[in-house]
């Protein structure tokens, strides 16, 4: 399920670095202690409409943002909560929320990244290295980070997932999140396999760290 958020125009600047302030929001109206987890079943886009000025963005006509849940019951929590609480940040507020069901898909899809994909690996130091569509074993990892959250939600299908490299214009982007840079992709994605695979993936992103603002897909 894909929850759309309809935000009013800001009021003050939107820094470059906003994501940490989504990522708060969320948390606020799920609940830090429930929804933390080391494997997130969501994914959060970035916001839409904006228009970069000198110190950040501005949504003159308002933004639009997404987050998308597996767990239905999960989406419902945070309508409520952000109908309680509507306040976004730098001024924003939710105006009008809209729910979408997950489509049906079919065995093989094309997605465009709506936050940029992040992955990582670790060497042989435990050392942390970001990999993008660039490297040939990046797609290695984006299907064995979604076969993991499949374990989690006790899921078996069969998935590829492999970065679209025919796309002329990917690229890579240092995000900086709370004082942590990570190297992510904005990059179409293929998946490839069992059609509830491919839905699973719609709403729960692909990467790492979906989470906290990045691999949602549309």
């Amino acid at each position: 399920m894909r929850i759309h958020f309809f935000l009013t125009t800001n009021t003050h600047t939107v820094p470059f670095d906003y994501q940490r302030f989504l990522i708060g929001v969320f948390h606020k109206w799920m609940g830090w202690n429930t929804i933390h987890d080391e494997i997130s079943l969501y994914s959060l886009s970035w916001l839409q409409g904006g228009k970069m000025v000198k110190e950040g963005f501005n949504f003159t006509n308002g933004a639009k943002w997404f987050v998308s849940f597996w767990n239905e019951n999960m989406a419902k929590q945070l309508i409520m909560n952000a109908m309680k609480n509507p306040e976004v940040c730098c001024g924003m507020q939710v105006k009008e929320i809209q729910i979408q069901d997950t489509p049906q898909f079919g065995s093989k899809e094309k997605f465009i990244a709506s936050s940029p994909i992040f992955i990582r690996k670790y060497d042989e130091n435990r050392k942390a290295i970001h990999l993008t569509y660039k490297d040939k074993d990046a797609d290695i990892y984006l299907s064995e980070t979604l076969y993991k959250k499949m374990k989690t939600a006790d899921l078996k299908y069969e998935v590829n997932v492999q970065f679209d490299r025919n796309c002329y214009n990917a690229k890579t982007k240092l995000i900086r999140i709370n004082g942590i840079e990570n190297r992510a992709s904005f990059c179409p994605v293929l998946i490839e396999g069992d059609p509830e695979a491919v839905r699973f993936a719609w709403n729960v992103g692909v990467g790492h760290s979906t989470g906290c603002g990045f691999g949602a897909l549309c």
